[in-house]
């Protein structure tokens, strides 16, 4: 019972939130306190794909190859927000390590100021080219048809997507990790209910369809948005802004730039990656992509919370280096990536076991249940490896050698991966070849950055 009680009272410690000195506090202390708000966090990120394709379902496959290939552009732009948040991460953490509060809150406005432009930017191709993005994408015209509202909803209104990343990412660096998990939840609670309101319709309401779908998460989204800028401005937090800061500041703008720049290359690398994939799969038909689709959005759900773990490492990387401890910031790298191992390793088990009833779950079309049970159990072997890759290309991000991991992932995933995935997939002629690709390239990915991490000179960067 003492155990048990003692474990619950750091569970409340980290959901709670609030300052504390990571540099200073017991490591794996510090890891758990950052690592649970941070789980729960990518775990409420990964609901918003696991809600929107559990009602979209319930349409037919034409809607779920809908989502399933919008989300293929959309993973371009939760690159370049993964990307932003990498860079303002690094910063804050670092400006926070060295107890310098103000230069962090001048970071922090500098990478809200680049999520509006970027966000801007790519509103331009989905507001005016949907239909055009489907077709080069593979879509049938009915898909096609039925998508282009979806597609310009999600990509018109991605500032909303930069805005939630970046801002979480200026929590998170500061080391109140429980706020960017609230604002995850208030996002999340709001869209669960409204999915099935607007796609199906209720009283006065008119049914939406998969069109709904795409409304609900802009709404949930831009709730937890201005949730957000309400806290930043309370001047409870380590985080306080005021008018004066709320200006460019060339310096820490460039600086979060530079550094967003080279995250958002690596997170591109990777996510054109899973594009071209996609596209493979495509050329096996619909029920091929929505099956691809489905298991995708299980496996998201897993690997989520597993960045929160990444997420925490970069957290305790970037602080220590600040507060001149490298150290102790490798030791936390090794800390995350361990637990990351276990966790990751339990969901491959999970997974394997129950692929029949979670596609089960989604749809009741044979094909598409059994391309979706191949896909979930061939990717989920490799997940013992993604578990430390992903946490090591996190740790150099936090320490600000971001192109690192720019490198590694361009020979994993273009060099390897998508060759291999074409050629596996044209000599077994069905789409188990590109999920056995994917397996392979992950883990090898792992492999390279623990040989990298440990050569140490992600420790000499100067944030």
């Amino acid at each position: 019972m003492p155990v048990i009680a003692g474990a619950w009272a750091v569970v409340k410690e980290a959901m709670r939130g609030g300052d504390r000195d990571f540099t200073a506090m017991g490591l794996r202390r510090a890891m758990v306190l950052l690592s649970i708000p941070m789980v729960l966090e990518m775990a409420m990120e990964s609901l918003f794909a696991l809600v929107d394709v559990f009602f979209v379902s319930r349409l037919g496959v034409e809607a779920v190859a809908v989502v399933g290939l919008t989300e293929g552009v959309m993973m371009l732009v939760y690159s370049i927000a993964w990307g932003i948040g990498a860079g303002i991460t690094a910063v804050v953490a670092r400006r926070i390590g060295e107890k310098d509060t103000e230069g962090a809150n001048i970071s922090a406005v500098q990478g809200i100021l680049i999520a509006l432009i970027i966000g801007a930017l790519f509103a331009v191709p989905g507001l005016f080219h949907a239909s055009k993005l489907l077709g080069l994408m593979g879509a049938s015209p009915g898909v096609t048809e039925l998508g282009t509202p979806f597609m310009r909803i999600m990509l018109g209104s991605n500032v909303v997507i930069l805005l939630l990343f970046g801002i979480n990412a200026i929590f998170r660096g500061a080391g109140n990790a429980a706020l960017a998990m609230r604002s995850l939840w208030l996002a999340n609670i709001i869209n669960i209910i409204l999915d099935p309101i607007l796609i199906f319709g209720f009283g006065p309401i008119p049914a939406m369809g998969v069109t709904g779908a795409a409304v609900a998460t802009v709404i949930g989204r831009g709730t937890g948005v201005v949730y957000q800028c309400w806290h930043l401005f309370d001047g409870k937090g380590k985080i306080k802004l005021v008018r004066k800061h709320l200006r460019v500041n060339w310096s820490a703008f460039v600086n979060i730039v530079r550094l967003s720049g080279a995250a958002s290359a690596q997170f591109l690398i990777a996510s054109a990656s899973w594009l071209f994939l996609i596209r493979i799969v495509a050329g096996f038909g619909s029920d091929a992509v929505a099956g691809y689709t489905i298991a995708v959005r299980i496996v998201v759900f897993a690997l989520l919370p597993a960045w929160g773990i990444a997420n925490a490492a970069t957290t305790l990387v970037g602080q220590n280096l600040g507060a001149d401890r490298p150290g102790r910031a490798e030791r936390s790298a090794w800390l995350c990536g361990h637990a990351n191992m276990i966790y990751m390793s339990a969901m491959a088990i999970l997974l394997i076991l129950i692929a029949p009833v979670a596609l089960g779950f989604f749809t009741d079309v044979p094909d598409v249940a059994r391309i979706g049970i191949n896909a979930l159990r061939i990717v989920s072997l490799g997940f013992a490896f993604y578990a430390y890759g992903m946490v090591l290309s996190q740790s150099f991000n936090g320490a600000g050698d971001a192109m690192t991991p720019v490198w590694l992932n361009l020979v994993c995933f273009w060099l390897v991966e998508i060759p291999l995935a074409w050629y596996l997939a044209m000599w077994m002629q069905k789409p188990e070849g590109v999920f056995v690709a994917i397996a392979i390239s992950e883990s090898l990915l792992a492999v390279f950055c623990a040989i990298v991490f440990r050569k140490g000179r992600w420790k000499l960067m100067q944030v």
